[in-house]
């Protein structure tokens, strides 16, 4: 158990994609400091942590203020002890178009994605600074950071600006010794898809399409990369993005083969 007696703070907990990283850092035998918005959601995974055996402080917060996300951090290490590891999944995915969108989603959208991050982040490097111990931040970007698509402006932008604070806070806090990455997640769905099965929704079908692996991915997926990142076994990797997408992230792989002489000019 390569996680056991670390504190881990992970936002987000609640959600679909945080409540199991949650239960997999509680399997490994990590003491995990949770919040989350939604109070109820958040408890449901505190109870399921507790079940395997977990310690668990469980915090209800708001990312985007600061004196939450300080008060998060003072009553978790005050029940657990220093935190060790932060995981940031805490993100609002909302779908409008720029000609549609009202100015307040846009802002909520970069307070919870980017000043959420940011301020955890900031919060939880100081405290690993003082205590002069290093430790791991694995933030949760998207593959919607470096692929445009309609309707997701400032989500796209929200996760584009994760991918630069990661890498920032790379270089800023390596000297330190706190090991900064961020997961990319792809596709995820409660249920595996796989293409040409079924008869999924038309954003799921071309999605499919340019998924290489031809399959939708699994929330325990992107767990198991996160407690990679946040290991030992990744004592040397800092500053990357590292993308669990079944490969839709290399291209464009929906395209036809281009074969023959094609005139561009």
């Amino acid at each position: 158990m390569e996680h056991r007696d670390r504190v881990v703070m992970i936002t987000g907990a609640g959600g679909r994609l945080g409540s199991p990283c949650a239960l997999a850092f509680a399997r490994e035998g990590a003491r995990l400091i949770l919040t989350d918005l939604d109070a109820s959601r958040l408890e449901a995974v505190a109870r399921a942590a507790r079940a395997v055996g977990a310690r668990v402080a469980a915090i209800p917060a708001d990312v985007r203020l600061d004196a939450d996300v300080e008060r998060v951090v003072a009553e978790g290490t005050a029940a657990l002890g220093p935190i060790d590891v932060l995981v940031t999944f805490a993100g609002y995915v909302p779908t409008t178009y720029v000609v549609d969108m009202p100015t307040e989603e846009w802002d909520r959208v970069f307070d919870v994605n980017v000043k959420g991050t940011m301020l955890c982040c900031r919060t939880v490097a100081r405290q690993m600074i003082a205590r002069e111990a290093g430790g791991a931040i694995v933030t949760i970007s998207s593959g919607a950071g470096t692929s445009a698509r309609a309707g997701a402006a400032h989500y796209c932008g929200s996760k584009a600006a994760v991918n630069m604070l990661t890498q920032v806070l790379a270089i800023e806090l390596g000297p330190y010794n706190i090991r900064v990455n961020a997961v990319a997640p792809g596709l995820v769905l409660d249920q595996v898809v796989r293409r040409g099965e079924g008869s999924p929704h038309p954003y799921v079908r071309d999605m499919l399409a340019a998924i290489p692996l031809g399959r939708t991915g699994t929330a325990d997926e992107i767990a198991a990369a996160v407690l990679f990142l946040a290991s030992p076994r990744a004592s040397y990797v800092h500053g990357e993005v590292f993308y669990v997408s079944g490969g839709a992230h290399c291209g464009r792989a929906h395209m036809a083969v281009a074969r023959g002489n094609i005139q561009t000019a």
